[in-house]
């Protein structure tokens, strides 16, 4: 015990240096809180270390807030954003589902269930039927753990089970795929996404906590294997599937996050597929985040 206790005031002086001390005191709060809540095994010293190499501290305390949620955090899924929560907040008061007049929601590039699962938390019981679709195996198993954890419902893509509760409905899927939609109920009222939008010459310059932790996949706008381009692959092959009959419900909602300086872009991609009374969100530090839009 005495070794520990040395062991973590040596790595507290370190994660001083590199944090700050305001910082550093914060994170060894909650990595103390972490351990108590979920009795790991994990030893404080194990952790503070990993959080020197560069690791986010939302991986190593296995859990990050998002709206009234706690949400599981996994290597390596996206780790839910705080931008991203204030619009899904934003979206959620703007709208008002009932169990007699219900929401059919799709959020595209789903990762941790963050956004379908933070609407169906704060809409009404029996109001919202919300599916998340991902390429990544990983990223829908920690969206079913979630779900999970949130005591919302999980059922499969073609269940007509009524339910009084709201339900999250995981598809594992390609986006690019012409036969992913015959996998699901439509039409949707809302489709949101925070899909890759990061340039390549913007990712390169990152951190070491996002490129060393977070799935590439999850963060690069153009696809592997491309010529590297302006981030908005995937804008545009979301406006391919708004554009498609019986996706979209007459006055449904799109609500898609973007990357700095993309606001202008990703709207012209929105009307170019007919969407209309388009408007752009700034997030509380006055960045242009979400691209919003009318069928």
């Amino acid at each position: 015990m005495l070794a520990q206790s040395t062991s973590v005031r040596l790595l507290f002086t370190s994660l001083v240096s590199s944090l700050g001390r305001e910082t550093a005191t914060r994170e060894l709060k909650w990595m103390k809180q972490a351990l108590i809540v979920s009795g790991s095994p994990a030893t404080l010293p194990a952790m503070m270390q990993r959080r020197l190499r560069g690791e986010p501290l939302q991986y190593i305390l296995g859990t990050t807030p998002f709206g009234p949620l706690d949400l599981l955090t996994r290597p390596p899924t996206l780790i839910p954003r705080p931008e991203t929560e204030d619009w899904t907040l934003r979206l959620a008061d703007m709208l008002t589902p009932t169990s007699a007049r219900p929401l059919s929601v799709l959020d595209l590039c789903t990762g941790s269930g963050c956004i379908p699962l933070l609407l169906c938390h704060l809409w009404p019981p029996g109001s919202t039927r919300a599916y998340g679709v991902d390429i990544s195996q990983d990223a829908i198993r920690l969206a079913v753990d979630n779900a999970a954890r949130c005591n919302i419902p999980s059922f499969g893509p073609l269940s007509l089970t009524q339910s009084s509760q709201n339900v999250f409905v995981p598809l594992l899927g390609d986006i690019r795929d012409p036969n992913l939609f015959k996998r699901v109920l439509l039409p949707f009222d809302v489709i949101t996404a925070n899909p890759p939008y990061i340039p390549k010459r913007e990712y390169d310059k990152l951190p070491v906590s996002v490129k060393n932790y977070e799935d590439p996949v999850a963060l690069l706008g153009d696809l592997p294997g491309e010529e590297p381009r302006d981030g908005l692959t995937f804008y545009r092959l979301i406006a391919q599937i708004l554009r498609q009959k019986g996706i979209l419900r007459d006055g449904a909602i799109v609500a898609l996050e973007v990357g700095q300086a993309q606001a202008n872009a990703v709207e012209a991609i929105l009307k170019s597929v007919g969407l209309r009374n388009t408007q752009v969100w700034k997030d509380p530090w006055d960045v242009e985040r979400v691209v919003l839009a009318h069928a």
